[in-house]
């Protein structure tokens, strides 16, 4: 299974770091995926990797990652097979400042009036539409951030509240989100949605002559990125990506049946622990090629 996990995070960071070379876009991020209720409140309207969560409330909804440019008007129809309306978005967040989950933003924010809220060190790359962005993937449509986020911030919307974990390393202001929900048989169970934890393959996580960090506290990051995740009550383990909680194999599994299928809280602690090992293997093998 460990050499499985580091392998699909390689393969994730070689495809990612083509995109802008080749254009080439993985067909699981674009794939419709029917939507689905995971538990209480939280719905998954994304495709079949590209995850794109709705939290519904009395005050209107709260969406988590507008994705790729051409994802909103699959997100919309998830949206509304579900039996919500598109227009009562009324904040956008997000996981990370990559084209593949932020392109669809401004789009987004233009049909629904929705206000866009980013973590601190990604808003920059935000607004800029990824011009400022270290990793160097494709550009998108700049989106206007309404409110700026810090580590610990809440967001609060018809009783229901999200709070903000920086995450770092991913990108400098990667993020992942915690909340609660109730199951189906009233327990309060703490949901985590990781906004990604792997460090590309382009990634430099130690400087060398003339090839710098790709930012400065980019390893210290990863480092404190691990930590966090790894104090974070989990009960619900869900991310930015479906490959990173199996939710395919989840959705085929025959049992357990509602939401207690996504109940996974050793599934959170072994891809954490898995995700920390690849990086520390990938920060030793380059600061052996420093000595």
């Amino acid at each position: 299974m460990k050499t499985s996990i580091l392998k699909a995070a390689t393969l994730l960071g070689v495809l990612l770091f083509l995109v802008p070379l080749h254009g080439q876009i993985n067909p699981e991020w674009t794939t419709p995926q029917k939507p689905f209720r995971i538990a209480g409140n939280l719905y998954y309207v994304g495709s079949r990797d590209l995850a794109s969560y709705l939290i519904v409330t009395p005050a209107g909804n709260i969406l988590i990652n507008g994705n790729l440019q051409t994802s909103p008007p699959q997100i919309r129809a998830g949206v509304e097979a579900l039996g919500f309306r598109w227009a009562d978005t009324k904040i956008l967040l997000n996981g990370q400042a990559h084209f593949d989950h932020s392109a669809g933003n401004a789009a987004i924010l233009r049909q629904t009036g929705a206000k866009l809220m980013v973590m601190d060190a990604d808003v920059s790359t935000m607004e800029s539409g990824g011009r400022d962005d270290f990793a160097h993937l494709p550009r998108f449509p700049p989106a206007h951030v309404s409110r700026i986020l810090h580590d610990g911030s809440r967001v609060t919307l018809g009783g229901v509240t999200l709070t903000a974990h920086k995450t770092a390393g991913h990108t400098r202001g990667c993020t992942t989100w915690t909340m609660q929900v109730k199951d189906d048989h009233g327990r309060i169970l703490n949901v985590v949605i990781v906004g990604g934890f792997t460090a590309l393959d382009s990634y430099r996580l130690v400087s060398t002559p003339g090839h710098p960090k790709s930012y400065p506290e980019i390893a210290r990051d990863f480092k404190l990125t691990f930590a966090t995740l790894q104090s974070l009550p989990c009960d619900i383990f869900l991310g930015a990506h479906g490959s990173y909680f199996n939710m395919r194999q989840k959705l085929r599994e025959a049992t357990p049946q509602g939401d207690s299928r996504w109940i996974d809280p050793a599934g959170y602690r072994r891809a954490v622990n898995e995700a920390q090992q690849a990086f520390e293997l990938r920060l030793k093998q380059q600061e052996k090629s420093t000595q």
